[in-house]
């Protein structure tokens, strides 16, 4: 590997200004720095753990389709993974002289805000919205404002001046439009290839130049903690008050935000975050586009990354269940070494993984099923919209010409130790016909399979009912039998 630079300062853009900071705590938070060193209380703490949306703020970033603006909580985003960055502010907003932007207006006019403390967040939400979408439907509104939680104005007089922007003033005016340009060439002048490095002993923060220095670093520094998104990393500091020190951030890796497909397999680089791999993964395996629109609202979609969620090993991660299904494999490396693993094999026990110190996940392999099988994933929580997951079922079927089970796989988050398929259930399926007298056999496997818990999730009672019935759903759906649940087949193969 050739010589890399280092340099110890973080460069990005606030809003028009050009920031350089050399002093920056492993754990400090955008939210933090924005309100105590910028002065800047137009974004609020409400929940400090990216659920309320009052810390919305607009982040930009160069990728290889140009500049994206996107929605993040600033409260659990690190103000060190911000290298090379246009962070926008609610303060950052301007209509022509003399007034509001037109969302503020919109919100103004519509009666959009009452106490006004979530109102600077969702005005941020929506920002990004108006720029990306300029006539939203209704279910674009309600996707992006997933993560905004407003108490007293109610939801009906927002979603009317989301729809009002437009007649207030044209996106192609705005200013983050009008000077694309101009920030791009600036972040562009930003990226210098350089590793950034700021702090001294345990007390550092590390931004590799690549993922080939990045091993080399985790090499060097296997008892670091590795941030992508920080959407699971950001709640150790706000709610847990853990020291992560050293910490490497890699959310800016583009060899790590790679996203391809060959011979039938997607690949997904473990930088990749939910909103950048929905597209491709909702369109060739359709069961998994509704499950991303349950994870978190849209600010953690924006930065959370599927390879974080594996990575953490959380027994309640949405995305493992359905790729263990789906057959995926996990390539890990350790400094120029690689080695690629079923995922199922992966999760060891409670924290534990099988990796090696300075091994990280370099990227998880889905193999799209093949026209004519049945897959689907059911997320079982208090409340839709809410991402504390109670039981999350996956399951993946095939059946042979006889109408027999030729092949099954069925995996669960939530009723054990780690994310685990329920082996006993398969074996009772396979090879038998897919009637419901066999499920209903294979229901009575789950005791040996899971031994569910009782937490403020759910009850281990209430776990082991819903799991059983998620496969009579699954049956249900495959054969059009007894309720008119929408058929899972996947016909995009």
């Amino acid at each position: 590997m050739a010589k890399v630079t280092v340099r110890n300062e973080i460069r990005f853009i606030l809003n028009g200004t050009d920031v350089v900071l050399s002093s920056v705590a492993p754990d400090a938070t955008l939210l933090d720095w924005l309100r105590l060193d910028r002065s800047l209380r137009g974004t609020k703490e409400g929940c400090a753990e990216g659920d309320c949306g009052a810390c919305t703020v607009l982040v930009g970033k160069l990728s290889a389709g140009g500049l994206v603006y996107e929605s993040v909580n600033a409260c659990i985003r690190f103000l060190g993974s911000l290298d090379g960055t246009h962070v926008v502010t609610v303060e950052h907003l301007r209509g022509e002289p003399g007034k509001l932007h037109p969302v503020q207006q919109a919100m103004v006019d519509l009666h959009g805000s009452q106490c006004g403390f979530c109102t600077p967040g969702f005005v941020m939400s929506l920002y990004g919205l108006w720029m990306k979408s300029p006539d939203p439907s209704n279910a674009a509104i309600e996707k992006a404002l997933q993560g905004n939680l407003c108490r007293c104005t109610g939801y009906e007089a927002i979603m009317r001046a989301a729809h009002a922007v437009s007649s207030y003033g044209k996106s192609a005016k705005d200013p983050l439009a009008v000077e694309r340009k101009a920030i791009t060439a600036r972040l562009e002048a930003m990226h210098d290839g350089a590793r950034v490095e700021i702090g001294s002993g345990t007390k550092r923060l590390i931004v590799p130049a690549n993922v080939d220095d990045f091993a080399a670093v985790l090499d060097k520094e296997p008892g670091a903690t590795v941030v992508a998104g920080s959407t699971d990393v950001g709640l150790w500091v706000t709610k847990h008050m853990r020291d992560i020190s050293p910490v490497i951030f890699i959310g800016n890796l583009d060899g790590l935000r790679t996203l391809s497909e060959d011979k039938g397999v997607i690949s997904i680089g473990a930088g990749v975050t939910y909103t950048e791999a929905f597209s491709a993964l909702a369109k060739r395996i359709p069961a998994l586009g509704p499950l991303f629109d349950r994870i978190g609202g849209e600010q953690v979609r924006n930065m959370g990354t599927i390879g974080g969620n594996i990575a953490n090993g959380s027994p309640i991660g949405d995305t493992p269940p359905p790729l263990i299904a789906l057959g995926a494999r996990l390539t890990l490396r350790k400094g120029k070494k690689r080695r690629t693993i079923p995922l199922e094999t992966f999760f060891i026990a409670y924290g534990k993984q099988d990796r090696q110190p300075g091994e990280f996940v370099e990227a998880v392999h889905v193999p799209v099923p093949a026209k004519g099988t049945n897959f689907a994933v059911y997320k079982i929580t208090k409340r839709r919209d809410e991402d504390i997951t109670a039981a999350l079922g996956a399951f993946f079927l095939t059946l042979a010409k006889d109408g027999t089970v030729a092949d099954v796989r069925i995996a669960y988050g939530g009723m054990a130790a780690t994310p685990k398929r329920a082996s006993f259930v398969e074996q009772a399926l396979l090879g038998k016909p897919w009637t419901e007298e066999t499920v209903e056999t294979a229901m009575a496997e789950y005791a040996r399979d899971f031994t569910p818990l009782t937490d403020m999730r759910a009850s281990a009672e209430y776990r082991a009912l819903a799991a059983k019935n998620l496969l009579l759903r699954f049956f249900v759906e495959t054969t059009g039998t007894r309720a008119p649940f929408q058929v899972s087949r996947n016909e995009a193969a």
